[in-house]
């Protein structure tokens, strides 16, 4: 009698335990932290339960395995007095704890998880509570086994593998078409901020336009009002050597002076003297920090060097707002056509040379790798341990690459199809 009594109860603890773990792992932190600002004590107990995280599934997971493996021994001990012995224990404690301690639970627990979640953290908390002396003493063993094969756990892997969660549910969103496109890309690149330096997306040396600070003044007036930019940097001697930076409306400003002021005439014009002074970043800075940067000095616009102090490029706050929203064009960016990708009577796609991997997969949709190289160009020339001629064609990565024009050492122009 007392074993008919014992089992039922021991279903209900396994099924307990595993409708908590699966509820308090499923429920949205945002949803349970708006049932809290409107006075739900569960929601407040789920949400202090699951500062933890590993605590709360030790103890959890500990409750589970214990209340199932006391429920598979009584069960084989009473079952095993009926007709059809060992065959017919093992077939029915299978059934129960699989229907009642398992899946019943937890399919519950999926569809409502802070429902869930809020009615179960209380006796959770409890057992918890409870269950956390042992937990601690588990926890120190399996962390002193994981060292001795020299794994190292903390608190910066377990913020890794939350953001790692969150992206692949970005990823799955935009899969099964709850996520835009569009909203998974800026998503994404939020995200990854992190994870990309100054130099990935900086503006190479060879596309800067710059103003020699010794040319005539009329000569750089001319030269910016010619420009897109409404920032140019001056160089003196070579252009290297940066003096300076100079804005469009500080140069206006002082050429009404002198001119309409009647100061001076544009020959007296010393440009130097009105540039701002320049700001020099390295190329290895994480463009999540360089935003903070600009965003204290309240200014967009940065020269980035290399270790040696040798000028590579520049970066501006714009070039970091993209990698979250975009391409952002005004009327005054030059719109070449072959900037962007276009697809040729083949269906292949004509490409850029110097188009950025991340820009072209975000174009397109596709996934090219871009560890070892910025633009598509580099990746055809790591690819193929070779700067190609015209003509050459490879394929890697599930794509067909064949250079169509070449410049000096520089691959201008590619097209690429996809094999599959």
């Amino acid at each position: 009698m007392a074993l008919l009594i014992a089992l039922p109860v021991l279903l209900l603890f396994a099924a307990f335990f595993s409708g908590a773990e699966t509820a308090l792992t499923a429920a949205s932190r945002a949803k349970l932290r708006a049932l809290a600002e409107k006075g739900a004590r569960g929601a407040q107990a789920a949400l202090a339960i699951a500062e933890d995280r590993e605590r709360m599934i030790g103890a959890l997971l500990l409750g589970r395995t214990a209340a199932k493996v006391a429920l598979a021994a009584l069960a084989t001990l009473w079952l095993i007095r009926l007709e059809g012995g060992v065959a017919l224990a093992v077939a029915g404690a299978t059934l129960a704890l699989l229907v009642f301690a398992e899946v019943l639970p937890r399919a519950l627990a999926v569809a409502f998880p802070e429902t869930a979640a809020t009615a179960l953290a209380a006796p959770a908390g409890l057992a918890i509570a409870l269950l956390s002396p042992v937990v601690t003493v588990i926890r120190a063993l399996v962390r002193g086994l994981l060292r001795l094969v020299g794994i190292h756990p903390d608190a910066e892997g377990r913020m890794l593998a939350m953001r790692e969660e969150i992206e692949e549910a970005i990823a799955q969103g935009h899969s099964g078409g709850a996520v835009e496109k569009e909203d998974r890309d800026r998503l994404l690149g939020a995200l990854q901020l992190g994870d990309r330096t100054v130099e990935e997306v900086m503006k190479h040396r060879r596309q800067i336009a710059m103003l020699d600070a010794d040319a005539a003044p009329d000569a750089i007036l001319s030269a910016v009002l010619a420009s897109p930019h409404t920032r140019l940097p001056l160089w003196r001697g070579e252009p290297e050597n940066i003096v300076g930076v100079i804005h469009a409306k500080d140069l206006l400003r002082e050429v009404e002076r002198l001119v309409r002021g009647g100061e001076g005439t544009l020959a007296d014009l010393d440009v130097v003297k009105v540039a701002m002074k320049p700001y020099f970043v390295p190329e290895t800075t994480p463009l999540d920090e360089q935003m903070r940067e600009f965003l204290k000095r309240r200014t967009h616009f940065a020269l980035v060097v290399d270790e040696y102090g040798a000028l590579q490029g520049l970066i501006t706050l714009e070039d970091i707002i993209e990698e979250i929203v975009g391409d952002i064009r005004d009327e005054f960016d030059v719109v070449k056509k072959e900037d962007a990708p276009s697809r040729d009577a083949t269906g292949a796609y004509l490409v850029d040379g110097a188009m950025t991997i991340r820009d072209l997969n975000r174009a397109m949709d596709w996934a090219l790798p871009d560890d070892e190289a910025n633009t598509i160009a580099g990746l055809v020339i790591h690819e193929a341990q070779m700067i190609p001629l015209e003509g050459q064609v490879f394929s890697f990565h599930g794509f067909r690459f064949e250079v169509l024009e070449r410049r000096e050492n520089r691959l201008t122009r590619l097209r690429i199809r996809p094999l599959s």
